[in-house]
């Protein structure tokens, strides 16, 4: 079985880019305290370290 992320948004999108508005919603992000589980691959990865500092990443 592929493995899981647990991805939690902890960090508003006030004043930020509109490219890190968009990955944060192409992660299926929007407010404070949302969580989305995720497949781990390389482009969820890549989508993650670009809004890193908005969100906290739980392995599963």
């Amino acid at each position: 079985m592929a493995k899981k992320l647990v991805v939690k948004q902890i960090k508003s999108v006030i004043g930020r880019p509109e490219t890190q508005r968009r990955t944060l919603a192409a992660l299926g992000l929007g407010r404070i305290g949302k969580s989305a589980e995720l497949d781990d691959n390389a482009s969820i990865r890549g989508m993650i370290a670009k809004v890193s500092h908005l969100v906290t990443v739980v392995e599963k």
